[in-house]
This record gives structure tokens, C-alpha cells and sequence, in this order.
């Protein structure tokens, strides 16, 4: 059986602004590496963080929930303010990008970028990631496929409690849009399904503030960080970053 390293959490320091990245459900730090490395190179610190039980069996995955994941954010957070940072903006992706947007509503931001970012997603969507995730992490273990059957068998009578958690905490951030006055960013790939064009335009009509981007990519699927338009995902990333009020 082959190990497999869990990623970690990284800090890139540069300059005095700071940026929290945050991955997607069940995905990792190494979404926002490559971002994190341009930010880095054009003197912004960035702060990628991993949330509890990600890179991890999804059996461990599921032992958490979207509160400790939120918890995991305002620690990010917390880690930026006790290096000193006083300046910070927040980039979510997909899931991320929902937090993103809570932060914007709760915490003290200079700026908010959301990629990806789904309104509304239903509990049964979001077991659906797991399994594939599930199912992922045990080839690459080297699990034959009988014993990898069994096991997702096992994992569909797990409570998705959680899950069903995180669809209302997506619905109540949603809710709350308009308490958004941070200046905004929303990004979509114009491959991904049509629901997320769909919700960057309900962001970009809802958010309070006069001070807002809507862009899609053409060439870009869901995991925009990584995809075909990437180095224009991180140059516009950048502009908008660097128009901010600091």
C-alpha cells in the first residue's frame, strides 16, 4: 500500500499586503500554489491554508464539518493579523470562494476575488464529490478496484450531516450578499457547468459595493487556478489587487 503525503498549508512572504487563499472542497493547497507563487513574485504575502481533513482519506474528510472548515478561515485570518499584517484580501475557489465571500461579510478585507463559485449546492451534489474524491485517493493508494468498491459502499451509508451542513451555510452566505462592501472580483470559467455564471451574476448584482468585477474565461473549466487561461486568471488577479484601496 502506498502512503500518501497529505499537502500543507504554505506561506509566501513578500511584501506588507496579504492575501488568504483558499482551495476548493475536497481539493488542497496545491490549487493555490501557482497563484500564490505570481502573487509572491509581484510583492504580496500569501497565506494558502489547508482545511481539516482535506488531502486525507475521504473517510477522515468526512469526520469533519463546515464549521471546523470555517474555523480553519478565521485562523488563516488570524495567522496574517499575527504576522502583523494589517492589509488583507481574500481569494476563494469554487467552495473557497464561498468562504471568501463570508469573510468579506464578517472580517475586516481590503478586497475579495471569488473563482468559481457556486449559489447553491445540494448535499447530495457534494456526496457526490466525496465519492469521486474517495475514489481518487484510493487508486492512487494502489487499492485494487474489488477492495475500493467495498470501501465507497461503506463510505454511502456515512451521515452526510456535514454536507447537508455546508448547503445551508452556502444558502445563508448567499443570503447575505448585500452586506458585501468590500470591492469584488468574480470570475468564472465559461466551460464549467452554466450554474456558475449563472451565480457570479447573482455576486456581482447583490454584493453592496459600487466596486466590482464579472469575468469569464473562455477557455477555463472549474479549477481556474490551473487551467488554460491561467496566466490571465493571475494577471487580472493582479490588476484588481493592485487597484485596490490599501
Amino acid at each position: 500500500m502506498m502512503k500518501i503525503i497529505p499537502p500543507k498549508p504554505f506561506f509566501y512572504k513578500s511584501g506588507d499586503k496579504a492575501v488568504l487563499l483558499l482551495h476548493s472542497f475536497t481539493s488542497n493547497t496545491n490549487d493555490m500554489k501557482k497563484l500564490g507563487r505570481y502573487l509572491q513574485k509581484n510583492n504580496y504575502s500569501c497565506y494558502g491554508l489547508l482545511y481539516s481533513g482535506h488531502g486525507l482519506t475521504a473517510e477522515e474528510l468526512l469526520t469533519y464539518r463546515p464549521s471546523d472548515w470555517w474555523q480553519d478561515v478565521l485562523n488563516g485570518y488570524q495567522v496574517l493579523k499575527d504576522e502583523g499584517f494589517e492589509k488583507i484580501a481574500v481569494i476563494g475557489l469554487s467552495l473557497g470562494g464561498v468562504f471568501a465571500l463570508k469573510v468579506s461579510q464578517e472580517l475586516e478585507v481590503n478586497g475579495v476575488v471569488t473563482m468559481s463559485v457556486p449559489i447553491h449546492r445540494e448535499a447530495n451534489f457534494l456526496q457526490k464529490r466525496v465519492f469521486h474524491y474517495a475514489k481518487r485517493y484510493k487508486q492512487l493508494e494502489g487499492k485494487k478496484e474489488a477492495q475500493i468498491n467495498l470501501e465507497i459502499k461503506h463510505l454511502q451509508n456515512m451521515s452526510i450531516d456535514s454536507l447537508v451542513e455546508f448547503q445551508q451555510l452556502i444558502d445563508i452566505t448567499m443570503d447575505k450578499l448585500s452586506l458585501i462592501t468590500s470591492p469584488i472580483s468574480i470570475l468564472y470559467g465559461e466551460l464549467d457547468e452554466p450554474l456558475y455564471k449563472e451565480s457570479a451574476e447573482v455576486i456581482f448584482q447583490s454584493a453592496a459595493t459600487n466596486q466590482k468585477i464579472m469575468k469569464g474565461y473562455p477557455n477555463s473549466k472549474h479549477l481556474m487556478t490551473l487551467g488554460d487561461d491561467i496566466n490571465e486568471v493571475n494577471k487580472d488577479i493582479l490588476t484588481f489587487l493592485n487597484d485596490l484601496t490599501w
